[in-house]
């Protein structure tokens, strides 16, 4: 099953007509990629510490479906599509929580694997590319929210 992160739509989050700006379903997909690595057990600041390497976002793809509110309650999904030796790429989608799961918008999105110091493509540390693998198949589950 896809990992799920809930979101509640504030102001901030909002144009001046009280929808999400398109900018901000970038946003709850990054909360949605780090709490999704966390719960795996893979804390960025610590592996960064520890291997000197970090991820970063090399390419977006996102499609619009419907727009989100002010108030609304979102899911913001992750899961893994494919691994490679230095990169990652992460489907997600944005779903709203209030009309019953209702597909508002979903993408993909590459994460790269750099040195920290020179911010060069390096390969995945093991114990990161193991622990994802290892859950990339109980993940491509359809979604039931």
């Amino acid at each position: 099953m896809s990992f799920q992160l809930p979101v509640r739509v504030y102001w901030e989050d909002t144009d001046a007509g009280g929808i999400v700006f398109y900018a901000n379903y970038l946003k709850f997909m990054e909360r949605a990629r780090t709490e999704w690595l966390r719960s795996l057990g893979v804390e960025q600041r610590n592996l960064r510490e520890q291997t000197g390497g970090q991820f970063v976002v090399s390419e977006t793809t996102l499609k619009y479906h419907r727009p989100a509110r002010l108030d609304d309650e979102l899911l913001v999904t992750a899961d893994v599509q494919q691994i490679g030796t230095a990169s990652l790429i992460i489907g997600q989608r944005v779903l709203s929580k209030t009309e019953q799961g209702v597909l508002l918008c979903e993408g993909t999105i590459r994460i790269g694997w750099v040195d920290a110091a020179t911010l060069r493509p390096a390969r995945i540390p093991a114990q990161v590319s193991g622990t994802l693998e290892h859950y990339r198949g109980s993940m491509s589950q359809p979604l039931k929210p």
